[in-house]
């Protein structure tokens, strides 16, 4: 046996040794993919795809060297399970048998809301998950997503997003976990811990700076100070790498003028160097292609493929455009070594032998075909309900409107109410590809609002207006419906799409934060019945309801919680389930052309010298319940100060006086009130959620590092400055419950590499 085949070696051995026996046209084989579907055609999902093509796909000369990847088999057009499985398998046997060295391809597919695949389940978008401060409900699902991807043959998953939301008017809002760097990080390591314990690759997206895009427009120029990125935008993608991820995917966008597909002091000095990552960079599809046809830094195909291969992209996807002919062309002509090859296919090899896709007993087939199964089993509709319950947002509750009482006439109306599409984000198979496929079933079973409520409640229902458009007599009959009931639900929202089919998801920007279309319209007119409305936001984003929020009875918020959703909203609305999801994201108040973040410096607060007040109408981490823990007196144990270099202790008592369970979210905020850079007024430390059983006592016990009070000063490296902080125990970002004062004490502190991101707890009692 070759040592390259041998499973008992070290991997790096095994690699270096397949490495030296490779041409250079084997090499770059390994380094792009192609996008098949399953009639030999190319997937069509994206604008600028047909742009960026190459000649059409000659499949049996493509794959004569080998082929480093196969593209979404699964996810570009409707294919059952069962027969998608048996393509993979056949792909994969034709690449074995084509290549000297028949090696696998890797299968790669999105999975941000679950398997973007026919017949896969559908769980809450990534929102959701932030809304629901549940890490480990998140890690349970993406365990479960990784399991079923296994079963399908199927290696790397694209996600999670990890890109921190700064302008609520960018379309990919919903694709985001929050506005927080720590809540995105928290939730995002326990994505990646979870898909790649079922043996999937997570890929990290989208490094980065791709979230602070001019005036929320996507794929638009990025001009953000050093220290924003450092410490806003890159903490959630060192807890990922700290949590074991084994690929990243570029941002598109260009950061300061430099496209970050051809940026090396990001793709390799700070990625690689820095936080030591030694997995693979993926470019984002057609990427490398951009940087010709988009961002103008090359002028034709192979120097494109320089540039990305230099600044440290190793693989290109979708297909190959670059990474081929073109980047052959390169090295022939000087612009690229072949050392520079090395490096990347290196990168490729020790994945796949990771995989185990080098072991003599590798097999095509994947576990699938064996048995076939339900992809959409009782395990997973179970984690999506969990999930999708813990993530709905009570964001107000007038004199005890809700829960609904039984019995209660109800009008239910608006564009979510009647359809499933509704609880979808836009990476889910209905809005991503399914739109392309009139007629094709869902594939899944998702009731929507009104056929849960119908079983629970008398409901007439009426639509009122589309997400957009609609007219005068449809809202006008939603009024009249509303008028005779004893309660009107309102399900107003987004239709999640990609590239303006959609109001939501990638390509779907907002000009502004009024609801879409006519949608305000028709609230104002169910607000004029006299009836009391109870909204239910079923959204990718927060919208402006200054106008109303103060004449609704009540307003949920669910950021599209997928096939189980209707049944949760649904729970709540009833008083089965008892609310306890936490905003993400705060939604804004008057002003909303002018999007702003809780995370933000004193001059970006409410102040005498400007008109526009930027304060949240629902802040970041705001949610109700129908019976609330009460909290006690939290304490410190730092009778000598905070030393910057160690922990301490806060420790916060929860009771529980109600007789149905309760579930708190602990929320620490620092405050600095003297700095020598400028930092946010406040910002999260830890959030963990406690859970009391009824007349239940406990104490929250955390841990926190001086670490987690680092920042980038004014010298670029990350420091702990002796002085003193505030920690504010709170409910919400604006609702403090106690501020503790402690002295940092001991010198300023310089931090280096493996810092201590994350604080830890534990529940005593």
């Amino acid at each position: 046996m070759t040592s390259w085949r041998d499973p008992s070696l070290p991997i790096d051995e095994r690699v270096a040794d397949l490495l030296a026996r490779m041409s250079l046209r084997e090499k770059v084989a390994q380094m792009y993919g192609a996008w098949l579907n399953v009639d030999d055609t190319a997937g069509e999902v994206a604008p600028h795809q047909n742009d960026q093509a190459p000649d059409p796909i000659d499949w049996p000369e493509l794959i004569r060297q080998g082929l480093g990847q196969l593209t979404r088999i699964y996810g570009s057009a409707p294919v059952e399970p069962l027969a998608g499985a048996r393509r993979v398998a056949d792909l994969q046997r034709q690449i074995v048998a084509a290549g000297r060295f028949g090696i696998p391809a890797v299968v790669h597919e999105e999975c941000l809301t679950g398997l973007a695949a026919w017949k896969a389940p559908i769980f809450p978008a990534p929102l959701s998950w932030g809304a629901s401060f549940d890490p480990q409900l998140v890690r349970r699902m993406a365990h479960h997503i990784g399991v079923t991807m296994r079963r399908l043959g199927i290696h790397q998953g694209l996600a999670p997003v990890l890109d921190v939301a700064r302008d609520l008017r960018w379309g990919r809002v919903e694709e985001t976990i929050g506005e927080d760097p720590h809540l995105v990080g928290t939730i995002g390591a326990a994505y990646v811990d979870g898909l790649q314990a079922a043996g999937v690759v997570a890929t990290l997206k989208h490094f980065v700076g791709y979230s602070t895009s001019r005036a929320g427009r996507n794929l638009a120029p990025v001009s953000i100070g050093h220290r924003e990125l450092r410490d806003v935008l890159l903490p959630p993608f060192e807890m990922a790498l700290a949590a074991g991820a084994r690929s990243v995917m570029n941002s598109y966008t260009d950061v300061d003028n430099v496209p970050v597909a051809a940026d090396g002091s990001l793709l390799t000095e700070l990625l690689r160097d820095e936080l030591g990552f030694r997995g693979t960079v993926v470019s984002d599809y057609f990427a490398v292609a951009f940087l010709e046809t988009l961002h103008r830094v090359a002028a034709d195909r192979a120097e494109a493929a320089a540039l990305a291969l230099q600044a440290g992209i190793d693989i290109e996807l979708p297909g190959v455009n670059c990474y081929g002919a073109p980047l052959l062309k390169a090295i022939e002509a000087g612009d690229v070594t072949t050392a520079e090859v090395d490096r990347a296919v290196t990168r490729i090899l020790r994945q796949k032998a990771e995989l185990g896709l080098l072991d003599p007993d590798w097999q095509p087939e994947p576990d699938h075909l064996g048995a076939p199964g339900e992809l959409d089993d009782a395990e997973a509709r179970a984690v999506a309900r969990a999930l999708a319950e813990r993530a709905v947002v009570l964001l107000r509750n007038e004199s005890g409107a809700l829960p609904l009482r039984p019995g209660t006439r109800l009008a239910v109306v608006g564009p979510g109410a009647a359809t499933a599409d509704s609880l979808f984000g836009c990476y889910s198979f209905p809005r991503h590809v399914g739109v392309h496929h009139p007629g094709l079933p869902l594939g899944v079973a998702a009731p929507s609002i009104v056929d849960v409520l119908g079983a629970q409640f008398e409901v007439a229902y009426e639509q009122g207006c589309p997400v957009r458009g609609g007219d005068d007599a449809g809202i006008a009959a939603a009024a009249r419906a509303a008028a005779e009931a004893d309660v009107c639900v309102a399900v107003l929202g987004d239709l999640a799409g990609l590239f303006g089919v959609g109001t939501s998801g990638e390509g779907c920007d907002a000009a502004d934060l009024r609801l879409p279309g006519r949608q305000e319209e028709l609230l104002e007119a169910l607000l004029a019945t006299g009836t009391p409305v109870v909204l239910v936001m079923l959204t990718g984003r927060p919208y402006e309801l200054s106008r109303q929020a103060d004449r609704l009875a009540a307003a949920l918020a669910a950021f599209f919680p997928g096939e189980e959703g209707a049944a949760a909203i649904a729970g709540v609305l009833s008083g089965r389930v008892n609310p306890s999801g936490r905003l993400p994201v705060g939604f804004p108040a008057a002003g909303a052309s002018q999007p702003s973040t809780y995370l933000a410096a004193p001059l970006a607060q409410r102040s005498e010298v400007s008109n526009v007040d930027p304060t949240a109408l629902y802040p970041f981490g705001h949610g109700l319940s129908y019976a609330a823990g009460t909290w006690g007196e939290p304490e410190l144990n730092a009778p000598d100060g905070w030393s910057t270099s160690d922990a301490i202790e806060l420790t916060v008592p929860l009771h529980n006086p109600h007789e149905r369970a309760v579930s708190e979210v602990v929320q620490v905020y620092l405050h600095d009130p003297v700095c020598s850079v400028v930092r946010p007024v406040r910002q999260l430390l830890a959030a963990p959620r406690v859970d009391l059983a009824p007349g239940e006592s406990r104490t929250l016990v955390l841990t926190l590092h001086a670490d987690l009070l680092s920042f980038t000063g004014r010298d670029g490296g990350r420091w702990v400055e002796p002085g003193d902080v505030e920690l504010h125990v709170a409910r919400s970002s604006a609702d403090t419950h106690a501020t503790l004062r402690v002295r940092m004490v001991g010198p300023a502190r310089q931090l280096g590499p493996g810092r201590h991101l994350t604080p830890t707890f534990e529940v005593r009692g």
